[in-house]
């Protein structure tokens, strides 16, 4: 009996400390995320970026079902590739990256939503109608993965049918929490729904509500939504007004906000070569 108790103390001692591990793991990509994020010099974060890409791969070959870590990966990738990488083929591996690493997340998480990607449109929505508010996080990390990786294959018709599923992701985890991820999810639906004019099958009006909420829910910081509706709504209905003005917004703020900071650096630059273009455009 107690050589039987020392085991089982022994085994519950090596659980908690790999539990421990994992935790100290996770935080550790979390803040390196946080800390990347925060950071207001794109240069230095082009320079050390790939430091901690690798970094993070080492991580998760070390604790490969840690759905935290896995996301925190898939945010970092995404992260990188959008902002620096202007390689067309080096994109697409590191967007395949982003979402391998948030599918394997998602296939550990929420195995029916990760059978379901492969069925037709309507059934997969079906299957989403299960999905409750506590599996939010990796649904929505999956369904940023996706888009990024989307964004980098739209070359591919068999990629871009995969854009109703997409949209039905981002609507269910609007419609779990539309304040998750600071309006995150208003912010891709405006993104999908402004792509074309509405002679085409586009939806800018209702792409302009969701600009407007993901604006409401970010208190203004995240600073891409008005670069995104100035790009992607002003220059769709042809309003060179409200294009200038949502530009000349964005590059007098400051931009300096907790978790908005490198993304409102790059919209600044973005705003810039965009209001260049905009006598010529319109």
């Amino acid at each position: 009996m107690l050589k039987a108790s020392f085991t089982l103390s022994v085994i519950l001692l090596i659980t908690s400390c790999a539990s421990l591990v994992s935790s100290v793991t996770s935080d550790m990509a979390d803040n390196m995320t946080r800390a990347i994020l925060n950071q207001n010099d794109l240069q230095t974060v082009r320079d050390g970026a790939p430091a901690y890409l690798l970094m993070i791969d080492s991580m998760i070959e070390g604790d490969p079902d840690n759905s935290r870590l896995l996301l925190s990966g898939a945010k970092l990738y995404a992260s990188y590739t959008t902002l620096f990488v202007d390689d067309e083929d080096r994109a697409k591996r590191l967007s395949e990256t982003s979402l391998k690493y948030a599918r394997s997340a998602l296939c550990q998480e929420i195995d029916s939503v990760c059978q379901a990607l492969s069925t037709r449109p309507a059934e997969f929505i079906e299957t989403l109608s299960v999905v409750s508010r506590s599996d939010l996080p990796v649904l929505y990390g999956f369904a940023s993965a996706w888009a990024g990786w989307i964004q980098k294959n739209s070359a591919d018709w068999n990629a871009l049918a995969e854009l109703p599923k997409l949209t039905a992701i981002f609507e269910r985890c609007v419609e779990l929490d539309d304040s998750f991820d600071n309006g995150g999810g208003h912010l891709y639906l405006a993104v999908l729904a402004t792509q074309l004019p509405a002679n085409l099958g586009g939806k800018p009006e209702k792409g302009r509500q969701h600009f407007e909420r993901a604006r409401e829910l970010s208190s203004g910081h995240n600073l891409m939504v008005d670069v995104f509706m100035a790009q992607y709504y002003a220059r769709t209905i042809f309003d060179k007004e409200l294009h200038d003005q949502l530009l000349q917004t964005v590059m007098a703020d400051a931009g300096v906000y907790p978790g908005f900071t490198l993304i409102n650096t790059f919209a600044q630059e973005k705003a810039t070569k965009l209001l260049a273009e905009s006598d010529e455009y319109f």
